[in-house]
């Protein structure tokens, strides 16, 4: 089975709600004509909010949803939970709480399992991050930090390209102090489609949306950008 990671650069479920562009193809990527899809919002503290918002939006789509708490412990085994599914989406929040909880929890490792095994893998704004080996982080309040993630694709990533202003020139600020890997970032409504480690697709649900890659040139910034396919219905 082929590795996917669909990483969603912003908004996700709360952008165009009632297109959901970015879901559908994230679960298109299953091959499953109603796919199994898990939702794990540890990121914002098991937030009801945020779940009540993943299953009205699971409403609108052809899939068997389902939850996952880690602050109410399931009663079945994590791994048996995850392996059992088709696709895994991770909700937004605080991402260096949530990998600290998953390591706890060893679902790093079952992530791991989860993705070799060819379980689409998918989150929004930092949950996008947490797929890379490092990112650009919000998880301590007013500030943009590095964060250590979990590895499975290679150098950074920085969501919010476009709707937060310090974003961009934190991350060209990060990579030129060697703080950061080179790596990539998108804007709000742009998703990164990986097989195995490799970048295959960038598609998006918004015709002004960007994603770029960004790299260190000797002591300064290259900042390209990647060519964008927009979703239609």
């Amino acid at each position: 089975m082929k590795k996917l990671i669909f990483a969603i650069g912003g908004a996700g479920l709360s952008w165009q709600p009632d297109k959901l562009l970015l879901e559908k193809y994230f679960l298109k990527l299953t091959g499953q004509a109603c796919p199994t899809i898990c939702f794990i919002p540890t990121a914002s503290g098991d937030s009801d909010f945020t779940t009540r918002r993943f299953y009205d939006a699971a409403l609108r789509l052809n899939c068997i949803a389902s939850h996952l708490s880690q602050f109410n412990a399931p009663r079945e085994d994590l791994e048996s939970i995850i392996l059992n599914q088709d696709a895994i989406y991770v909700g937004g929040g605080n991402t260096r709480n949530m990998l600290v909880l998953w390591r706890e929890w060893k679902l790093d490792e079952i992530m791991r399992k989860a993705w070799e095994k060819g379980i689409v893998l998918g989150g929004v704004s930092a949950r996008s991050i947490c797929w890379f080996e490092e990112g650009v982080t919000d998880s301590i309040p007013e500030r943009l930090t590095p964060l250590n993630c979990l590895g499975f694709l290679p150098g950074s990533n920085c969501p919010h390209y476009d709707s937060e202003a310090l974003r961009r020139p934190t991350y060209h600020q990060l990579i030129l102090n060697e703080e950061i890997a080179d790596g990539l970032a998108t804007e709000d409504g742009v998703a990164l489609h990986f097989i195995e480690t490799k970048l295959n697709k960038v598609v998006s649900s918004r015709s002004s949306a960007a994603a770029y890659s960004v790299s260190k040139s000797g002591d300064q910034i290259s900042e390209n950008k990647i060519n964008c396919h927009l979703l239609e219905e």
